[in-house]
């Protein structure tokens, strides 16, 4: 069981936060197919930020799930605001985004760029945590580069800030997503801390997740990229962790099945306009985790009615139902 604060979670399998991904329809369907829990779409500290569109989807609760907000910046006092606000809003847990190596964030001193200040990341955690009574975790990497790693540093500071659980993906602000995963970083941290740590970073296949688990220590294990287009993937690492037992990938009819319910949820949140166009990056994951030609996901990319694209999904799948037969 993974405890988080007052919360408890049967399973150590979470769905990652992703710009631009994590949003409500992604995160239910990662619940649907086995997350413990689901981390929202990072929302920015900035209060000149609060009212845009994009903070205003970010920010819809599911009364039915855990709400886990992940927030970013880089000052302690508007860190500190934000939790408070989003508190009040009717979020559970408060998470802080010290792991982001987008550009557009490190270039606001803000994301993993904060790895870099340990000083100013006890501030942040401790202005965070006096702001609120929910529990509030962290999100990190290793470290800004190869030569300056100091998660277990900055692991000890959120320790004794109060900082209720710790996610670490297994690379540097440098690396961003390339090269391997430092699982032994992470196992260092583990051994280092008494507060839950839970691993990040490649975990694509439900074998790797076990073996990441048995590996590090790790309390949990994040899914990110991995889920992206294959969102069962949750559901066979909690099998796999579970019984065992391998779990078989559901056949293509079903994935294309998922995909039409993903696509109309998306259509629902969004609207007609915006949500063709959201529709069209998740569509794709699906498309390329199926193998299947490059020209099908051009040929969705290039409609422009919500229907439409439903009426794509079902076609695909009675031709391959056709082929099957």
């Amino acid at each position: 069981m993974l405890t988080i604060g007052r919360h408890q979670f049967d399973y150590p399998v979470i769905a990652a936060p992703m710009a631009g991904v994590s949003d409500l329809p992604f995160r239910r369907l990662c619940l649907e197919h086995g997350a413990s829990y689901a981390v929202a779409e990072m929302i920015s500290a900035n209060p000149d930020t609060r009212q845009t569109q994009k903070s205003q989807w970010r920010s819809v609760i599911d009364s039915n799930q855990a709400h886990i907000v992940q927030i970013v910046g880089h000052d302690p006092q508007q860190l500190g605001e934000a939790a408070r606000l989003n508190q009040e809003a009717g979020a559970d847990i408060i998470d802080i985004n010290m792991g982001c190596p987008a550009k557009k964030v490190c270039k606001k001193a803000a994301g993993s760029a904060l790895l870099a200040n340990e000083a100013l990341v006890q501030d942040i955690l401790v202005a965070v945590k006096s702001a609120v009574d929910i529990p509030v975790t962290l999100k990190i990497r290793t470290g800004t580069s190869p030569n300056e790693r100091n998660a277990t540093t900055i692991a000890l500071i959120a320790q004794d800030a109060g900082i209720a659980a710790l996610t670490i993906h297994g690379r540097t602000k440098a690396c961003a997503f390339k090269g391997a995963v430092e699982y032994d970083t992470i196992a260092e941290v583990v051994s280092r801390v008494e507060i839950p740590v839970i691993a990040n970073g490649d975990i694509t296949h439900p074998d790797q997740a076990l073996k990441v688990l048995n590996y590090t220590g790790a309390a949990g294990i994040m899914v990110g990229r991995g889920a992206q287009g294959q969102p069962w993937l949750l559901g066979q690492i909690k099998h796999k962790w579970r019984t065992g037992e391998v779990l078989e990938a559901p056949s293509r009819e079903t994935k294309l099945h998922i995909a039409y319910q993903h696509v109309a949820a998306i259509h629902e949140f969004y609207g007609d306009f915006m949500g063709v166009r959201f529709a069209r990056k998740h569509a794709s994951w699906y498309f390329e985790s199926m193998d299947l030609d490059r020209s099908v996901r051009s040929s969705f990319n290039q409609i422009q009615h919500p229907q439409e694209q439903l009426d794509f999904i079902q076609q695909l799948t009675a031709t391959l139902r056709k082929d099957a037969a």
